[in-house]
């Protein structure tokens, strides 16, 4: 099944600095929210602190259930709608360190009852999490983030260029550094500083593919964790699951496309490397919007249909799945397009 007909010509290329425009705008959003906020709004899992799900009367208000924690001498507690609106539902958030967990949950059960006159409050969910825990949780979902996209470009190096020894040489010797230090510097920074080392590494090395396709992840998860940022969702196990998935997808999509210009590099020798990737990106068009509809089809049911657990999950994999057929054509194949011309000027001139 095809939606482009064969021979389609839609000049992609020529739109990357349009493309390079709007991702930098994306990007300086987020960059620019993140530190609005002080960084991610770090969910339970990560922080530490007790996470109650309350269900209320209909006519209880934010207001109402914060006034009632107040009287318990909760005073640092968050209070956030759970589900859609105008749920009754709502996650009551405590510093762990700020109160005895024992019969919490029953205290706020009885004194929202009090309260609102009403024996029905409902106490849907409790989860406590100490905060070494929370930090130790923090610290592997960085590094798990971090370890994916270093891999990644060893494998991309390797299965396009054949450069398996380099690149893994190159992973080594920044994943064992990046492991042992991990206690003694900051980790954030820490894998801040060294994302953009494997970048400028790729670029020096000339890991032409790898480059595009790791910038294009970054791309992703940057636009991704700022739209969270934004929103003010929190981060939470489920969203770094959903940020994995979302590498993934954006990668998968992305070989495809580079596995085309590598045999169309091979088959269209007279033609420019603008117009290979071009005709690359053409031609695997029809599968890129075939693969990328049928899985929005099923992360929108998920948003609208999965309930209140998963939506923020859902959430992420939509803003991924969109950001990543998106840097797919317009971030990985451009840097392709601007490496292979800077590293050989003589060779295939895009014009």
């Amino acid at each position: 099944m095809e939606f482009i007909r064969p021979g389609t010509r839609i000049n992609f290329v020529g739109f990357r600095r349009y493309a390079a425009i709007v991702s930098g705008i994306l990007i300086l959003i987020s960059i620019l929210t993140l530190i609005l906020h002080g960084g991610p709004n770090l969910g339970v899992d990560f922080k530490g602190g007790t996470l109650i799900q309350v269900r209320v009367p209909p006519e209880a208000d934010v207001s109402g259930v914060r006034n009632g924690l107040d009287e318990m001498g909760l005073k640092g507690a968050e209070v956030q709608r759970f589900g859609e609106p105008g749920s009754s539902e709502y996650v009551i958030r405590v510093d762990v360190s700020e109160t005895k967990l024992e019969r919490l949950s029953d205290q706020i059960k009885d004194n929202l009852e009090g309260r609102f006159g009403s024996d029905t409050v409902e106490i849907r969910r409790v989860e406590v999490v100490g905060p070494k825990a929370g930090r130790e949780l923090t610290d592997k979902a960085l590094f798990a983030l971090f370890f994916a996209i270093l891999f990644i470009a060893v494998y991309i190096s390797g299965r396009f260029e054949m450069k398996w020894m380099p690149s893994a040489l190159m992973a080594i010797a920044i994943g064992v550094p990046s492991y042992l230090l991990r206690d003694f510097v900051g980790l954030s920074a820490m894998i801040l500083l060294v994302v953009f080392i494997t970048l400028a590494l790729c670029t020096v090395l000339r890991f032409r593919f790898a480059l595009g396709a790791v910038a294009a992840l970054i791309h992703d998860v940057i636009i991704t964790v700022g739209a969270f940022s934004l929103m003010d969702k929190e981060f939470t196990l489920p969203i770094i699951a959903a940020l994995l998935t979302i590498i993934g997808y954006s990668l998968n999509d992305t070989i495809v496309v580079f596995d085309r210009v590598r045999e169309n590099m091979k088959k269209l020798r007279k033609e420019t490397l603008r117009e290979v990737i071009n005709v690359s990106i053409n031609e695997t068009l029809s599968r890129t919007i075939l693969t990328s509809l049928t899985t929005l089809i099923v992360v929108v049911v998920l948003f609208l249909l999965g309930g209140g657990v998963i939506h923020d999950f859902a959430l992420a994999l939509l803003i991924g799945v969109i950001a990543g057929t998106y840097s797919s054509i317009f971030v990985a194949s451009p840097i392709l397009l601007i490496l292979e011309e800077k590293g050989r000027p003589g060779r295939r001139r895009s014009r």
